[in-house]
Formats: structure tokens, C-alpha cells, sequence
């Protein structure tokens, strides 16, 4: 590839899980867990007006994660699935989407609540969530379709490691 994209951090995710060993696999499965974010000074000015809204996206580099397989084992599954059809985190570029609930901001610090992500995570991008845009009906979830009851009871394990 002669193409280079290049990202710089915007700030640093903080929060209780300092490797990903048993650490909630979704936001959905991590109800009331407390982190923070603190934004580089230099993008405190971009959080104008984000306190306007109850939950954010965050766009995060998976900065635990080497290299990469295009066929996992994702957490709730026992079987090879394409990388593509997987949250798994040993991705081609190790990009993180996680949607938490937004409490409250101070100066450049954001306190977040529903958190699924390894202290001390490069974050790259905030976006508001907006129901009307993002929440989507799905008609089908693939080879989640009979193991998503699961996904509040498994952690995840070191097997992206």
C-alpha cells in the first residue's frame, strides 16, 4: 500500500480495567462502570456544546492489540468467523467504537459511565449520539442471532492479546 493515513490522539480514556482480561465485551455489558477522558488542552474548545447530549461515540485506537487474523473466534462463539463479521479487536486498522452514556464535563475532562475500554486507550474522535441517526432496526445479526443472551456473561479473555 502506497497510502499512509495518520491519526493523533485527541486524548486518553481512563478507567477501571487495566488489561483486558475479564473486562466487560460491550458497553451494553458494562451498566454503571465509571471511567473519564481527559482531552489534550488543544481540543478543549471541540467539546462545546457536547453536554447537550446523554451519550457519545467514541472512536478509540486499540492500543493492546497486535497484528491481526482475518478469521477470529470472537467471545461468544467456539467457531472461525471473518474479522469483519466480529467487535474482535486484532483488526486490520485497530479502530475501537464504543457508545457510553456521557454524565458530565469539566474543563477538558469528560465523565463517562457504561465503559468497555482498556485504561489508557488513545481516543481519536468524539461523536454525539443521536437516536434518530444512529439507532437502526436490524433485521438479522448473523451468528450472533442465538448467542447474544450470552453477551453480559462473558468477559473477555486474552486471546486478542
Amino acid at each position: 500500500m502506497d497510502d499512509q493515513i495518520i491519526y493523533l490522539p485527541i486524548g486518553i480514556i481512563h478507567s477501571p480495567f487495566k488489561e483486558a482480561k475479564k473486562m466487560p465485551i460491550q458497553p451494553a455489558a458494562a451498566k454503571g462502570i465509571e471511567g473519564t477522558i481527559d482531552i489534550k488542552p488543544e481540543f478543549e474548545n471541540g467539546l462545546k456544546d457536547l453536554d447537550g447530549f446523554s451519550h457519545i461515540i467514541l472512536l478509540y485506537h486499540l492500543h493492546l492489540s497486535r497484528g491481526f487474523s482475518l478469521e477470529v473466534v470472537p467471545f461468544l462463539d467456539d467457531k472461525l468467523r471473518g474479522v469483519f463479521a466480529t467487535r474482535a479487536p486484532r483488526r486490520p486498522n485497530s479502530i475501537g467504537l464504543s457508545i457510553v452514556r456521557l454524565v458530565n464535563i469539566e474543563e477538558n475532562r469528560l465523565y463517562i459511565q457504561n465503559i468497555d475500554i482498556v485504561d489508557g486507550t488513545p481516543l481519536l474522535d468524539i461523536k454525539p449520539y443521536v437516536p434518530e441517526f444512529d439507532d437502526q432496526k436490524a433485521e438479522k445479526i448473523g451468528w450472533l442471532s442465538d448467542k447474544i443472551d450470552k453477551m453480559r456473561e462473558i468477559k473477555a479473555d486474552e486471546r486478542f492479546k
